[in-house]
């Protein structure tokens, strides 16, 4: 592994008590919430709460001119105004199967969207078997998502309520690449005949890009572009490359950085730098060289989720850097870069379950809080 920018043990307990003290239920609760100090290696960060009283809020979108759209995992769409206002929950958001880890997911904005109003969300979708990750777009009106239509279900349903992925990313040709999870089924992610872990691209109507990896073979879904994925949860293009960098929860350890590559094997549930709930042992990615690997991974895990690459001005230091929204880890985790190697680390302790990240239009960094009570975070540097 490469080496980690990271305090020692003593400073990192100290500095996460001193963190998770200065937060309270008084913050969660308003919309312009008391700021706080972290400390990062390029300075001195603020940190204030934007919007508060939000149910697991799980995607964010960042329009043109400032607002936001937020996810709530229960099934609600909101709209925030730039002043941390919430809306009442857009209306015309479909049915979710809101039981474990389901619910409704993502939001993005279509390329196109200061000229067509278009988004797009992922959701769990109910229906026989069970539930499965679905993909509709519709457009955005007063207070509501018009003309919805489902472009796109994962096959095939099936229960229970864990891992669905279902991040979406806009490639530049126009076509979206959506993460799916195995739905904690293990073995279906190897087979091409399942959406279930797998990396899908698709046309905006949903359709299968004619030069898609498996488009010709036999019993295999044409939408597949990658596949051996536990449950990817972070997905987004690099902004001078075009290409797809995920995040990925591993079992017991494991959690990896991925650029997924057109029919390319991941390696799910046949090796993993992780290790199964019960203890048994997983072969490691290094046994099997045919088989795709992370380009970097974390044991103990970081529960990554959401992911963006900063380009803001905002924060300087930061500029070029991945940065990860962390589960577990309680924060962000900024990694610097050179190519497709990761160079270094360094966590950003938030004191709480962070489920995504973006970049607002002012080049501050956004953040959503994985609660009962849930925030929209911003992050500046400290004046």
């Amino acid at each position: 592994m490469s080496p980690r920018l990271l305090p020692t043990t003593g400073a990192l307990a100290v500095l996460l008590a001193a963190t998770t003290a200065t937060i309270s239920p008084a913050c969660a609760q308003s919309s312009a919430g008391p700021e706080r100090r972290v400390d990062s290696r390029s300075g001195p960060l603020i940190v204030r709460t934007v919007a508060g009283g939000l149910v697991h809020p799980w995607g964010l979108a960042v329009l043109p001119d400032g607002r936001m759209l937020v996810t709530e995992r229960p099934g609600r769409l909101r709209m925030v105004a730039r002043d941390g206002m919430l809306s009442p929950p857009l209306k015309g958001v479909p049915e979710v199967f809101a039981q474990g880890q389901g619910g409704l997911h993502d939001v993005a904005l279509d390329p196109g969207f200061a000229q067509n109003r278009v988004v797009y969300i992922t959701y769990a979708e109910p229906g026989d078997g069970g539930a499965g990750a679905a993909v509709a777009r519709a457009r955005l009106a007063d207070g509501a998502l018009e003309d919805l239509t489902v472009i796109f279900r994962q096959l095939p349903k099936v229960s229970g309520g864990n891992h669905f992925g279902s991040r979406i990313a806009f490639r530049r040709d126009g076509t979206l690449f959506v993460t799916l999870g195995e739905r904690f089924k293990f073995d279906p992610a190897q087979d091409l005949g399942t959406h279930l872990g797998k990396v899908v691209r698709i046309r905006p109507d949903g359709s299968a890009p004619d030069d898609n990896p498996f488009v010709n073979r036999k019993g295999a879904r044409p939408e597949i572009w990658s596949y051996g994925h536990r449950n990817p949860l972070g997905g987004v293009i690099h902004p001078e490359t075009g290409a797809l960098w995920t995040t990925e929860m591993g079992p017991r350890g494991g959690d990896e950085l991925n650029i997924p590559q057109a029919g390319k094997n991941y390696g799910w549930p046949l090796v993993s730098w992780g290790s199964h709930y019960d203890g048994k042992p997983i072969p490691e990615p290094t046994t099997r060289p045919d088989l795709a690997d992370a380009i970097r991974h974390w044991t103990p895990v970081i529960s990554p989720s959401g992911m963006t690459f900063y380009t803001g001005d905002r924060i300087p230091g930061w500029r070029g850097s991945l940065l990860i929204s962390g589960l577990s880890s309680r924060g962000l985790v900024r990694l610097t870069l050179d190519g497709d190697k990761v160079t270094g680390e360094e966590r950003i302790l938030l004191g709480t379950r962070i489920r995504n990240v973006r970049q607002g239009v002012d080049g501050d960094v956004l953040a959503t809080t994985d609660e009962p009570d849930g925030r929209i975070l911003r992050l500046t540097p400290a004046e």
